[in-house]
């Protein structure tokens, strides 16, 4: 015990203790971090990733067609599978979740789905993992897809393309390059803050002793007289101290604050951030704004949307007047106020029925209100030439 406390003796007197405590092998692996990391282990590049995945798999899929009068819905079976139970074992929300975290991690820009039929009936469409998959080049326009060792046609599979590829035009690229050396920044940023926060460094008070004295050769006479002195009975007791001996003065050991961690950390999580499309807010770098969110949802979300509307709809459909839609107006932020605001004025105008409006703001239908109506008195639209005040023969005040 005696020569463990003369070690210990030893190295506490060395002047410069905290700098070989710096370049030890304790200090490395508190301070430092190392190996290879993955974007799916970072939580700001997770958190960014699944809130688009929320997004853009809360939305309804709509089968439209067009029409001579405009677009219309269509409810059918196949409209039925796309917004409900695309595959046998994955929901709407489920199987739109996973493409969408494999064109943005995994899959670097590619997320590849096989449909699968009976009878000559689109029966199931199979998301793969993009470990799975290999794509075989034969030119910059020509290419063919291997699953698990099974080559398929580009047109027997669904492939899902984001950040077009320089030399092949028909694959994706992610953003594992761009966001590596920001990921790695992160997890340093953390591994430090980790380790300076369990570092024994940090002493919450520090009191200024004669080195001379006896009693402070030890760490026992080190421990007795703070047993001696400063510990007290009840918490708030004072300190009653020699004036020779002691000398307790405000000292600031260095913060987190000191060593700028929190502000790399806000630039880089503003750069994952910009990188992803996403409003800093949304990796906890900034606050919530509503015209902030809904240009995010405008710039960013449809974009994506368009991704899986468009290539659901060119493979997914023979007929030349149908197409997929994702009901993104959903995703933008208004409030209930706004929302009755403007379906009122629509409604008094003849331009939507009551029913819509009651619709958007999240009421059930109601009987009498399926009828397009104009102007104050809330008639029939189809009746308004029958009013007396458009009447010139009628009486000027209506």
């Amino acid at each position: 015990m005696a020569k463990r406390n003369r070690k210990i003796k030893q190295v506490r007197a060395d002047p410069k203790t905290s700098m070989s405590w710096l370049c030890s092998t304790d200090a490395y692996e508190s301070l430092c971090c190392s190996g290879y990391t993955k974007l799916s282990e970072n939580p700001e590049i997770m958190s960014a990733v699944n809130k688009i995945c929320d997004l853009i798999s809360s939305m309804t899929i709509h089968q439209m067609e067009n029409t001579e009068k405009g677009d219309i819905r269509i409810k059918d079976g196949l409209s039925r599978m796309m917004d409900i139970e695309p595959n046998t074992r994955m929901t709407r929300k489920t199987f739109i979740s996973t493409i969408v975290r494999n064109l943005l991690l995994k899959g670097d820009g590619n997320s590849i789905v096989l449909p699968e039929t009976r009878d000559g009936y689109l029966n199931n469409m199979r998301p793969i993992p993009p470990g799975q998959v290999t794509f075989v080049n034969y030119n910059a326009y020509d290419y063919q897809v291997s699953i698990n060792g099974t080559v398929y046609n580009p047109d027997d599979v669904l492939h899902f393309v984001i950040n077009t590829d320089e030399d092949y035009p028909w694959k994706g690229t992610g953003y594992r390059t761009t966001l590596k050396e920001v990921a790695q920044n992160l997890k340093q940023a953390a591994a430090t803050k980790k380790g300076f926060m369990e570092s024994k460094w940090k002493p919450s008070v520090i009191i200024k002793v004669d080195g001379l004295t006896e009693e402070f050769a030890s760490l026992e006479g080190r421990e007795n007289l703070l047993k001696s002195y400063i510990e007290t009975g009840k918490v708030g007791d004072p300190w009653l101290i020699p004036a020779e001996q002691f000398e307790v003065k405000e000292i600031k050991p260095l913060s987190l604050q000191d060593l700028a961690i929190s502000d790399a950390v806000t630039i880089d999580k503003k750069t994952i951030a910009a990188i992803l499309d996403v409003p800093p807010f949304i990796v906890g770098a900034g606050e919530y704004k509503e015209g902030e969110w809904n240009n995010f949802i405008n710039t960013r979300i449809r974009p994506l949307c368009n991704v899986l509307e468009l290539e659901f709809t060119k493979k997914l459909l023979i007929s030349p007047n149908r197409y997929f839609r994702f009901n993104v107006r959903s995703l933008y932020n208004y409030d209930i106020k706004t929302l009755s605001e403007v379906g009122a004025n629509l409604y008094t105008r003849g331009i939507v029925e009551g029913n819509e409006v009651r619709d958007w703001i999240g009421m059930s239908p109601k009987e009498g209100l399926d009828k397009l109506v104009i102007l104050e008195n809330y008639i029939p639209a189809g009746m308004i030439g029958d009013q007396k005040k458009l009447n010139q023969g009628g009486e000027d005040n209506g």
